[in-house]
């Protein structure tokens, strides 16, 4: 046995945990499920959701005071009429390091539980990852809501290595397709494609620079694309900076041009991301639970091909 071989064994033994899962139940190891309860805010109109949010549900919420003397009042349990639904994420409180997918799908769910709801409007859904065992959860995930929405039949798990080519090579023969791999029929799909979905993918310069090299070629190619980018800049200190840094996102903000830059390179002719955040202070918050922190930035990135 080599030393590569003795530090990969140690990886898959040592268990590691993210912080995000510093909330969870104690001594679980294993699969975990999450429940996450969204709501229609005040001032939502709920027709612009096709009917995702059921009038007739309601959220139990209690009002706790206290009396002139400092005592608590017993709270009385009240109805209040929100209109909400809970979507449930299975994920590992630890894993190995080279299976820390598995938590990430947790973490801001990578751009699953956004897309399992956008499968209550959209005509196709693609939610992808790497790994065969990261794909499996995700599959289970899409099987979990599968009661609360409808979206089975419009929702594919598929593998996505920002490494490889793109489009991926298809296999004529069915019966040796892989299970999480694409077919010609749906990598049509994707050109036709109008918006894309990515989150917490921002944490190494090294990754940063093949996510933008795949975005080129899928956002480069048939109609025109969104990409919708949630981030939050994990800081560490650096040895090459003696400083600590946020990982990957200067390296990510310099693939990004305002519109104005983007027309100035060699007048518009050269292709180019452009990129605006978004101030998330203006986005109502559906999902409870958690407080977002200054850190977290969400990003419209547009592809600009260049004027021939």
């Amino acid at each position: 046995m080599n030393g590569g071989d003795s530090k990969d064994d140690e990886e898959e033994r040592e268990q590691v945990m993210s912080e995000v899962h510093l909330g969870c139940p104690p001594g679980i190891c294993g699969p975990h499920i999450s429940r996450f309860t969204i709501c229609l805010p005040s001032g939502v109109e709920s027709s612009r959701f096709n009917g995702l949010f059921k009038e007739e549900e309601s959220c139990t919420d209690q009002e706790i005071s206290f009396d002139e003397d400092g005592d608590l009042i017993l709270p009385r349990r009240r109805q209040i009429s929100r209109r909400c639904f809970t979507m449930k994420i299975q994920h590992n409180i630890t894993s190995p390091i080279p299976s820390v997918g598995l938590q990430e799908f947790f973490a801001l769910s990578l751009p699953g539980l956004a897309g399992m709801l956008l499968a209550h409007a959209a005509k196709t859904v693609f939610l992808t990852d790497h790994g065969d065992q990261i794909l499996e959860n995700c599959l289970k995930n899409v099987q979990l809501n599968s009661g609360v929405l409808n979206h089975q039949k419009v929702v594919y798990v598929r593998e996505l290595d920002w490494t490889h080519p793109w489009p991926p090579k298809v296999s004529s023969d069915l019966a040796t397709q892989e299970r999480f791999s694409w077919s010609s029929s749906e990598l049509e799909e994707v050109q036709k494609a109008s918006l894309l979905l990515a989150a917490d993918v921002i944490y190494s310069d090294d990754l940063t620079d093949v996510l933008f090299g795949i975005l080129e070629r899928i956002m480069s190619q048939g109609s025109e694309k969104v990409l919708y980018l949630a981030l939050e800049k994990r800081y560490n200190f650096s040895l090459d900076d003696l400083d600590v840094v946020a990982n990957g996102y200067l390296n990510f903000r310099s693939y990004l041009k305002d519109d104005s830059e983007c027309e100035g390179l060699e007048l518009g002719s050269l292709p180019c991301f452009m990129g605006k955040c978004i101030d998330v202070a203006e986005i109502p918050q559906y999902v409870g639970g958690y407080d977002r922190g200054d850190d977290v930035e969400l990003w419209e990135i547009r592809y600009s091909k260049g004027k021939l």
